[in-house]
């Protein structure tokens, strides 16, 4: 089993545990589905930012640089840089020149320091009313002016579209480049990579808590158990362990539960993990093999993988009562499903023959929507949402080994997330 998990996906690993005849997907394709409509969005004019002294020259630039990227990459606004520079002495003159520009907004910052300290002020003016907007300053060191750059981003987006930004988030996943998977951490843009294990062995599936915390299934005791990475308090500590096979799935809405995948019974079936009381509850018991559950929005649902009906199908089940249906029934393979953060689609990797690869697909909640995201582009697996459920991310063998992509959630302008070592695998992208 654990040379199976090292190199296959997860329902795969399981199901071929119990049914060995049968081979694994073989994956391989992608096309995007491009967006439509010239709608031309609001521009926000970002002249550089300005400093006290050259001890804050280079960390202006490098916070409008991540800001502008943040920006353009939530694609509510234009970014323009051509106006003039931001005089807070001339504040009409700029705010005129910036609407010749026909620019919409003003982002405007400014630069201090005083050791250790960087101070970041950021003001957004509403070009129309000559009004500011957002005023806010942030402080920190060096090593946090990304993150400070990310946070004021989101501020923004909030500020102007009402709706949350995800310049502020992470995606976990795990790697092979030491020899060993590993879990690694990489900000939603690809940079600050930071690795959090060093099992040196197999660890894989990190999940995501709104508290913060990763738990992922390593096999560092010699057996696949779940272990939680605290981030805040820098600690790696068991959940379950020694219990036989434990493959985490997801953590419910409100953190107090986690949904997993173990071989307890006498086919691998799911349970619930209460992390307060620590009892565990089977909940699928059938003559099948069941997997890779995710928890809905609202935590009254999971939706998993099971072969009850044949071959790996996408099913939902209503956890108060148990009530259990099918939302995809002639695919050969199917696997890794993943709740939208709005509740209205399902994504998972697929394919529909066996000489089809593995694709990424979406499916409504009455399973008689089903779309294609990927065609044309290698292996394409994993898929995981992000919180505003505007993106998803993946992973491909498109370029010749198992990297990260990124993609909008109608498949459109997929992009390498980060050109790593090593292959990657099993991404999850924070709350």
């Amino acid at each position: 089993m654990k040379k199976l998990l090292s190199c296959i996906g997860v329902f795969a690993a399981l199901f071929m545990t119990v049914f060995p005849a049968f081979a694994a997907p073989q994956t391989d394709v992608y096309i995007g589905i491009t967006s439509v409509g010239d709608k031309r969005l609001p521009a926000i004019g970002m002249p550089p930012f300005n400093f006290s002294d050259d001890n804050a020259q280079a960390a202006a630039v490098e916070v409008r640089d991540v800001m502008r990227g943040d920006l353009l990459f939530a694609r509510y606004f234009d970014v323009s840089e051509d106006g003039p520079d931001f005089n807070a002495k001339k504040l009409s003159e700029t705010l005129t020149g910036w609407a010749r520009a026909r620019a919409s907004y003003l982002l405007a910052g400014d630069i201090s320091y005083a050791e250790p300290y960087y101070t970041i002020k950021i003001y957004v003016y509403d070009i129309s009313t000559r009004q500011p907007v957002f005023a806010k300053a942030f402080k920190g060191t060096q090593s946090s002016l990304r993150r400070l750059s990310h946070i004021a981003s989101d501020q923004i987006v909030a500020a102007l579209t009402g709706k949350r930004g995800i310049a502020d988030t992470k995606i976990a996943f795990s790697n092979n480049s030491s020899r060993h998977k590993e879990i690694y951490v990489v900000d939603y843009d690809g940079a600050n990579l930071q690795k959090l294990t060093n099992d040196k062995s197999i660890a894989i599936l990190p999940r995501w808590s709104k508290d913060g915390r990763i738990f992922y299934t390593t096999y560092k005791y010699k057996n696949p158990d779940i272990f939680a990475i605290d981030l805040r308090a820098g600690k790696i500590a068991p959940v379950i362990i020694r219990g036989g096979l434990s493959l985490i799935g997801g953590v419910s809405p409100d953190g107090k539960a986690l949904a997993f995948t173990s071989s307890g019974g006498s086919n691998p079936s799911i349970y619930i993990y209460n992390l307060e009381t620590h009892s565990k509850t089977r909940i699928t018991n059938k003559a099948s093999v069941d997997g890779s559950p995710s928890y809905s929005p609202d935590g009254k649902y999971i939706t998993f993988v099971s072969n009850r009906a044949g071959n790996p199908q996408i099913y939902v089940m209503e956890l108060e009562t148990g009530s259990t249906r099918p939302l995809t029934k002639t695919f050969n393979w199917s696997d890794s499903p993943q709740w939208s953060p709005t509740g209205e689609w399902i994504v998972f990797s697929g394919r529909e023959s066996p000489y089809h690869p593995m694709d990424i697909f979406l499916v409504d909640l009455t399973g008689t929507q089903i779309r294609r995201l990927t065609t044309d582009a290698g292996s394409n697996e994993d898929p995981t949402w992000s919180p505003d459920g505007r993106f998803i991310a993946f992973t491909t063998t498109r370029n010749g080994k198992r990297q990260l992509y990124l993609m909008d959630m109608d498949g459109s302008a997929p992009h390498l997330l980060a050109d790593l070592k090593g292959d990657s695998f099993t991404p999850h992208w924070s709350f």
